[in-house]
């Protein structure tokens, strides 16, 4: 066994239920490693699991999806990685909010000697969900305007830089003027402030009426039913967050009103479940990474003891880019 500390839930709730107590790991078994965490990356996703909104499998239990670090043990059979290597991951579901874990090798990938630890925790589930998002979820193209809500948190800025990158203008919703300045410095050509502007009437305008043909809302229930009469027809509503709350039951009927609309609920884990699509998702965005496209310097850093005042901070919008906890 291996002694180690972990942030465990044993109800879920606020912040306060965070608590930072001692664990035992067992040793790994068939395909799986030990990993021992450098750095751990905090996603919205995490205060989910710790509310309830997305309800864990059994209490107690640890939460945080993604983490980098150094494999120290692989059980019987494993063959994906070796003892030694520098491997992330954020695709093995909840458990990362700990000093070490065991999880299945075929959900680790390799992280370039380029890249520290602390840039694969703070990149790497955000970075391919913008991977998955902008290439495969729909295919944005160069000459095209997008609406991303959102645009200064962690998924926002990497998806604006991606998304200037791939040579697409971005509409970006933002909530104070500092974060306007940091989405525009990212690549937003046109941040929003939504707490004084429209946003509907805000891409109408910049659109000459069209609207664009893909809005990426991660924000849920305060912005999702507008969002659809920023869409020109048969446009794409992508629906991958709710950091408002989940969003108001939707009548179909309304897509069909508002210009033959469709409607996706994509999840990272569905893209990225076959190591086939996993791995190039990965070295995607480290590759980004690498050739300076992204900016994978986590902007905030909490240790792991203090993750219930990471959450507070989170959940009061006091945080703008990535979020790491350090170990």
């Amino acid at each position: 066994m291996t002694s180690v500390h972990a942030i465990c839930v044993h109800e879920t709730g606020g912040p306060e239920v965070l608590r930072y107590e001692p664990v035992e790991l067992p040793p790994p078994g068939p395909g799986e490693a030990l990993v021992r965490h450098h750095a751990i990356g905090v996603n919205f996703i995490d205060t989910y699991h710790r509310s309830g909104l997305y309800p864990l499998a059994s209490l107690p239990a640890t939460i945080g999806m993604e983490a980098a670090g150094e494999v120290e043990a692989i059980g019987e059979g494993v063959t994906e990685v070796a003892v030694g290597d520098r491997v992330a991951y954020a695709t093995a579901g909840p458990g990362a909010y700990a000093q070490a874990r065991v999880l299945p090798a075929a959900k680790l990938v390799p992280v370039p000697a380029a890249v520290s630890a602390e840039q694969a925790a703070s990149v790497l589930l955000q970075g391919m969900t913008v991977e998955y998002l902008v290439r495969r979820t729909f295919a944005v193209q160069p000459g095209m305007t997008v609406l991303l809500h959102a645009a200064a948190g962690g998924v926002g800025l990497i998806a604006c830089r991606w998304l200037s990158h791939l040579g697409a203008t971005v509409i970006g919703t933002v909530s104070t003027d500092d974060k306007a300045a940091l989405a525009k410095a990212h690549g937003c050509a046109h941040p929003v402030v939504y707490t004084r502007e429209d946003f509907v009437e805000r891409v109408r305008e910049l659109t000459g009426g069209e609207g664009v043909p893909v809005v990426y809302d991660s924000v849920g229930k305060d912005t999702l039913l507008r969002g659809f009469d920023c869409l020109r027809p048969r446009g794409v509503m992508v629906s991958f967050g709710n950091a408002s709350g989940a969003p108001d039951p939707i009548d179909p009927l309304v897509l069909s009103r508002k210009g033959s609309l469709f409607l996706t609920r994509p999840s990272l884990l569905h893209y990225n479940a076959a190591r086939d699509d996993l791995l190039p998702s990965a070295a995607a965005v480290f590759e980004r990474v690498v050739d300076g496209v992204l900016d994978a310097e986590p902007r905030h850093r909490w240790p792991l003891a203090d993750a219930a005042d990471c959450h507070r901070a989170l959940e009061a919008r006091e945080t703008a880019g990535s979020v790491v906890l350090t170990v």
